[in-house]
């Protein structure tokens, strides 16, 4: 019987957020809108230059799949997520800002000596975002660290496609498939960021292999995976390797598939501030209206909109009370 909704797999970094000229982004040679890794050293130098600009605007666990299993449960559903911190004080952070979102996690079994990973966003006027990362102690995420009773337990195993860059994380994500393909759960991955599909290709398509239940990317993702710049003949090459596909377009909305159907989910008009982590909202929010029996339009649309009200404020989370009345102000537009 399960009684997990959703286990996730994926990176643990505390997220800490800045506003950024354009001109700093060309001072120090920052490719606009890509995630890049880069050592400690360099991290603490960067956060040296961006302590000048002005205050720190955010701090918060993050990691891709941890922001989707953040929107998640606060929607109200059951998840668990399987990861890796340092025994010090921003591990010790980490672990309690999930513990107090309701989020359960492999972490209250580790005493792991080392540095928690760090990710730094920063934020342009136009509401981009930059991020370079220090992966810290995450980079070495081990089987040791995947709940294999936890994936058992649930619905969903979700993986996050930055773990594509160790192939320790690649070794784990191996195990994960395989215990979840023993015990009938779903497989979802989302590529996470157009970095990992244009430098780390060969390990994307190692979650890919076998076929997964559901898939998420963004429209320029999409277009490196398939070699299709137009998203409705991307869906159709993404479909031999995924049963659903849902492919996001920013203001424009997304486009989402199966086999059988296809629907387009409009955009939601908002004036953007900041979008990080509209992927991973989206991705968390269709995932729980899935877990609901909601139709592919009804997940869609509640998808669609909490991204669209995440952008609207610094910051990969919305407040749980703002998304509880979200949920309820979407699903009486659905039934009205």
């Amino acid at each position: 019987m399960k009684t997990i909704d959703v286990v996730g797999i994926g990176n643990a970094l505390v997220d800490q957020e800045f506003e950024v000229s354009e001109d700093f982004l060309q001072k120090h040679d920052l490719k606009k809108g890509m995630m890049e890794l880069i050592d400690e050293d360099a991290q603490n130098t960067l956060i040296a230059e961006l302590s000048q600009l002005g205050e720190l605007k955010k701090q918060s666990g993050g990691g891709s799949a941890a922001n989707s299993l953040v929107a998640f449960a606060q929607f109200g559903g059951k998840a668990y997520y399987c990861c890796k911190v340092a025994d010090d004080e921003a591990g010790m952070f980490y672990r309690q800002d999930l513990e107090k979102i309701g989020i359960e996690t492999s972490l209250h079994q580790q005493k792991n000596p080392g540095t928690t990973g760090r990710c730094l966003v920063m934020v342009t006027p136009d509401a981009e975002r930059t991020m370079r990362t220090h992966l810290g102690i995450t980079a070495d995420l081990s089987s040791a660290e995947i709940d294999d009773h936890a994936i058992a337990a649930a619905d969903y195993l979700y993986i996050e496609g930055y773990l594509i860059t160790s192939e320790i994380a690649r070794g784990a994500i191996q195990h994960a498939k395989k215990v979840a393909r023993e015990n009938n759960t779903k497989l979802v991955m989302t590529c996470s960021d157009p970095a990992m599909v244009k430098f780390f290709r060969s390990g994307i398509d190692e979650i890919l292999d076998g076929g997964v239940d559901l898939m998420f990317c963004n429209r320029e993702e999409a277009e490196l995976l398939t070699g299709q710049d137009d998203p409705q003949a991307a869906l159709s090459v993404l479909l031999k390797q995924a049963d659903t596909v849902a492919i996001t377009l920013g203001k424009d909305g997304a486009v989402i598939a199966n086999r059988e159907r296809q629907v387009h989910i409009p955009g939601v008009p908002v004036k953007a501030i900041d979008t990080n982590g509209a992927g991973d909202m989206f991705a968390g929010a269709m995932l729980y209206g899935l877990t609901r029996n909601m139709s592919l339009e009804d997940a869609g649309r509640l998808a669609s909109h909490a991204a669209a009200e995440l952008v609207t404020e610094f910051g990969p989370r919305l407040d749980k009370d703002r998304q509880q009345q979200l949920i309820e102000r979407v699903m009486d537009a659905q039934t009205a």
